[in-house]
């Protein structure tokens, strides 16, 4: 047993019994005493080991699946159909943007052992938190609704048009049930389920990949080069604004506590900081490839042609059936294929989002049943009556589409700010707080994520808003979302100038 004199300048943020947590013990992965070198080497971090990467790794790629769901998709299709190859060079840099503010989750995840809902309800006022609250669930609802009619329309299309819409918006809501039927068997099982799905739409828009035959040469320049025109602005603002979601960032800091690490030892933190980074890296790099082929596959065929403006999800599929043919496997069934595993993914990892999102704003210790019925009910609802609406005009479902990504460009700030906040904070994050250079660059691709959506919100508002009522209404919505914006930035700063009138909690070896 260590000495009490012997600390660690971490966080002392791991809860009681009686806070709601991401995971019970007994339904971690243990890490504890696997390939451990000197069981008397409190402070270093042990040297790379194989099994224990084999073993941090999952997370990451349930993260990644919110940079392969059905809205980021569309905006894949979509840039490739208007802006051809140009825009592959931003879609890089935006997922490296993306993988940045997911580090910096996991890194708050692990180093406090609390996810980001957790601790904006300890960290900021009861008002502000609820307000976090209630956005971080718009956020969800939006983003559950893409998904789940992206199910829906694959499902459409795999049964020849026989199932409606709405029909296969029930056929998904049922995955909140799959979802828990996979957790009582563990979270490596869970993990393996979003693995398989993850490979059935990378081997689908290869396939597709193959199929179309893109340039070689383009794909390369347009990944190289950076282009861009006024044409494709609104292409280009998509592709960014797509790359971030709000719930991610929740999801993501409550994942990484699936692991059962040594919060007591400075070394086994930052080991497990160290696979998660690995892991992430690779699974976005996977999702980068999988959005390239989508994008690439619909610069080749449609770029320049009359039907470039008018492809969404609803009829994409049909346009590369009409494009490149049946053949023994028809693209338009491939296409579908790979979009029905894309909206399966995401509407659970929606569902896994919501638990985490509600349980740690509001400290509520639900069974989990009934947690994941709830949250589920939360999308499902409004999703059918958008199916039931919008099921025969693929125009009006393409404007639905574009007002739920201006929903979710609305919540980006709120989880962006919190969580600058919280990871620059020494009494949150101990010595595991980011230093001035990284706290620099991430302030710098939050500022540049909510330019480029506000952007995107100005020039949707500046076409839609009409009538004196309904400006009045967005005048006075846009003042109010302003003033909570800068009241979170200026208490992040603020809170952070204090950082030395209070002394930072500490944690012994001994876990005291």
């Amino acid at each position: 047993m260590a000495s009490q004199g012997q600390e660690h300048d971490q966080p002392l943020l791991l809860g009681s019994e009686e806070d709601e947590a991401a995971y019970d013990s007994d339904e971690k992965v243990l890490i504890i005493g696997i390939d451990e070198v000197s069981a008397d080497d409190d402070s270093g971090v042990p040297p790379f080991s194989w099994k224990k990467l084999w073993l941090f790794t999952g997370p990451g790629f349930l993260m990644s699946i919110a940079f392969l769901d059905p809205g980021n998709l569309e905006g894949d299709l979509q840039a490739g159909a208007i802006a051809g190859y140009s825009l592959l060079w931003l879609l890089l840099w935006a997922t490296a943007m993306g993988l940045l503010v997911q580090l910096l989750a996991a890194r708050l995840g692990v180093a406090t052992g609390r996810h980001l809902s957790e601790l904006c309800r300890e960290e900021y006022p009861r008002w502000a938190s609820l307000v976090l609250w209630v956005m971080a669930e718009l956020a969800l609802i939006g983003a559950d609704i893409q998904e789940v009619i992206g199910s829906a329309i694959a499902i459409k299309i795999l049964s020849n048009g026989y199932l409606p819409l709405w029909a296969g918006v029930i056929i998904t809501a049922s995955d909140c049930f799959i979802f828990l039927f996979l957790e009582n068997y563990g979270v490596r099982k869970l993990e393996a389920v979003f693995a398989v799905l993850i490979a059935t739409m990378a081997v689908s828009f290869a396939w597709m990949f193959g199929e179309t035959k893109p340039s070689g040469s383009e794909l390369l320049i347009g990944i190289l080069i950076p282009k861009l025109s006024s044409k494709t602005i609104k292409q280009a603002v998509g592709v960014v604004g797509c790359v971030i979601m709000p719930h991610n960032v929740f999801l993501h800091s409550a994942l990484v506590q699936s692991r059962e690490i040594d919060h007591s030892k400075k070394g086994r933190v930052q080991e497990a900081l160290n696979y998660y980074s690995i892991e992430s890296t690779i699974a976005l790099v996977i999702s980068f490839i999988i959005n390239l082929f989508v994008t690439t596959v619909f610069a080749k065929g449609f770029y320049g042609t009359e039907l470039a403006s008018s492809i969404g999800l609803g009829n994409a599929g049909q346009y590369l059936q009409d494009k490149y043919g049946g053949g023994m496997f028809p693209i338009l069934y491939i296409w579908a294929i790979g979009l029905l595993a894309a909206g399966q993914s995401s509407t659970i990892t929606g569902t896994y989002a919501g638990q985490f999102i509600m349980g740690g704003f509001l400290n509520l210790r639900l069974k989990k049943w009934l947690r994941a019925l709830i949250t589920r009910s939360f999308a499902i609802i409004p999703t059918m009556i958008v199916a039931l609406i919008f099921d025969s005009s693929e125009d009006t479902l393409d404007i639905l589409n574009e007002w739920l990504n201006v929903l979710q460009s609305v919540q980006i700030p709120f989880a962006l700010i919190p969580l600058l906040y919280l990871v620059s904070k020494e009494q949150i994050m101990g010595s595991f707080k980011i230093g001035p250079l990284l706290k620099t660059v991430a302030w710098t691709v939050a500022a540049l994520v909510i330019l480029i959506n506000g952007y995107l919100l100005i020039e949707f508002f500046s076409s839609e808003v009409n009538g004196v009522l309904f400006g009045t209404a967005v005048g006075a919505f846009t003042t109010a979302y302003v003033v909570f914006i800068v009241y979170l930035i200026y208490r992040g700063f603020s809170m952070s100038g204090l950082k030395d009138l209070v002394q930072p909690k500490r944690i012994t070896d001994s876990g005291n």
